[in-house]
């Protein structure tokens, strides 16, 4: 039985010795190839959901009911907003680009970690910002809703009730709910667009650091 395992082993160590042997510098230029390739396909995804989200905002609102005084009132705020997630998201846009160019010109494997790093940090708190964005617009939106539509069959029903300050909590309460139903919806869909993506690149971030030990 042992020479039978000790002929196997000597066959497999002769199939081995003819298989072809990556170097460290093929190793190291394959996994800078697809970290490249992964960065660049964070940096279109952005693209597109920037050109979504811009869409969205032209998309015709239905003033009819609504305070049109009031909602002047509030077009100031939502100009301020407007400027400030797309200058914010714009300027995550270029460090995706950024980060997509220095990956592509490291010249180390030591290097290469480093923008692998700096990439994921920037995609986590590129998410973040978009689901807090989210979230404070949820409320923007409803508060404006509310003020501006003081005859609406929402704000009259508990503008008539006998205890007005629990249906107001109440009403709180369910759009608290629905703000963090919605965020998880989009933080799913994030999951899907750039986890996959993170999680291919945190593989290569495991093969370099193999390469450096």
């Amino acid at each position: 039985m042992m020479d039978e395992l000790e002929l196997l082993k000597k066959d497999w160590q002769k199939k081995e010795k003819d298989l072809p042997k990556l170097s460290f510098d093929q190793i190291y230029k394959m996994i800078k190839k697809k970290s490249s390739s992964i960065v660049k396909w964070i940096f279109y995804i952005s693209l597109i959901e920037f050109g979504f989200w811009l869409l969205l905002s032209f998309l015709p609102i239905d003033t009819e009911e609504l305070n049109v005084e009031k909602i002047q009132m509030f077009n100031t705020l939502n100009t301020i907003l407007d400027i400030v997630f797309y200058s914010v998201v714009a300027f995550f846009i270029y460090r995706f680009y950024q980060n997509y160019r220095k990956i592509s010109a490291a010249d180390n494997a030591r290097n290469l970690m480093k923008k692998i790093i700096k990439t994921r940090s920037t995609v986590m708190k590129y998410v973040w910002f978009n689901l807090c964005f989210f979230a404070l617009m949820m409320v923007v939106i409803s508060v404006e809703y509310v003020i501006s539509n003081p005859n609406g069959a929402l704000t009259e029903k508990i503008a008539t009730a006998d205890n007005s300050l629990a249906l107001w909590a109440l009403f709180a309460l369910i759009l608290l709910g629905a703000i963090v139903f919605f965020a998880l919806i989009l933080w799913l869909l994030y999951r899907v667009l750039y986890g996959i993506l993170l999680k291919r690149l945190n593989e290569n971030y495991r093969e370099l650091k193999k390469l450096e030990v």
